[in-house]
């Protein structure tokens, strides 16, 4: 049993739960709760590590047996309270390999929806895009490099397990990968104040990719010209725009019920 915070493993968990860099150089990352546990890929779990009170309830050993059957090391509740990111803990918590993709693979994809994004500053948006993205049923996100880290422990708290299923990618010049899109033949939409139509004046056939910008400044003069079409969400009274997650989702749900074969006024 871990007994001291001065214990190296704990020490490693902590930087990789507040260091980019850390989780950057190790390829690994931190998931905490009996949920994000349970759907995590076990090929992929190369620590686990559980609290004594965790361990005190007869139903958790019965989960760490029968459904996670991996080797864990248990650690002291108050070491356990230093290693988590939450202010409660649930008393389990494992380190991961990471999942990235490339392009490449992202575009093997016969057919779907595309989410790029462009610098992505929040990580609660970034973890509902991608929540929202796998219930919009999604071929993958592709991210610039200057997009906040998908495994910020935020990100993935807020992405509740979808993480594990959307495919996505971090690129470091977003507008190549927008013409390489272009040349595949994915039609690209971009999300702009300017857009000369309404989202729901658009069709969103064979593959298409949805272009997010940052939530501040939107999307670059760069990245918006590659796109096919810029397009906008209808406002009323005196709102200008939307949060980026907002608009991200009713964008791939549009798409998706295109996709799906239903339109307005059908039964």
């Amino acid at each position: 049993m871990i007994t001291s915070v001065a214990n190296s493993r704990v020490k490693n968990i902590i930087s990789l739960i507040k260091k980019t860099r850390s989780r950057k150089e190790q390829g690994v990352f931190v998931v905490e709760g009996i949920r994000m546990v349970r759907e995590a890929p076990k090929d992929r779990i190369r620590e686990l590590y559980v609290s004594e009170n965790f361990l005190m309830k007869e139903e958790n050993r019965i989960f760490l047996e029968k459904e996670v059957g991996l080797p864990f090391e248990a650690v002291k509740d108050e070491v356990f309270a230093k290693m988590s990111d939450t202010v409660t803990p649930q008393g389990i918590l494992c380190v991961l390999e990471k999942m990235d993709h490339n392009l490449e693979y992202m575009l093997q994809q016969k057919e779907g929806t595309f989410l790029v994004l462009e610098d992505i500053q929040d990580p609660g948006n970034l973890g509902t895009m991608l929540r929202t993205g796998e219930g919009a049923g999604i071929a993958g996100i592709i991210m610039s490099s200057g997009t906040v880290d998908i495994y910020n422990p935020k990100v993935i708290r807020s992405t509740m397990g979808s993480i594990y299923r959307v495919p996505f990618c971090y690129v470091d010049d977003l507008p190549a990968a927008l013409r390489l899109l272009r040349k595949r033949g994915v039609h690209t939409y971009a999300a702009h104040l300017q857009g000369d139509r309404y989202y729901d004046e658009c069709f969103f056939s064979g593959q298409t990719a949805l272009l997010i910008g940052n939530e501040g400044n939107g999307l670059s003069d760069e990245v918006s010209a590659l796109a096919e079409h810029r397009l906008k969400i209808p406002m009323e009274g005196q709102v200008e725009s939307l949060n980026a997650a907002i608009s991200a989702s009713i964008l791939m749900y549009e798409a998706y019920r295109q996709k799906r074969g239903r339109h307005v006024g059908e039964k």
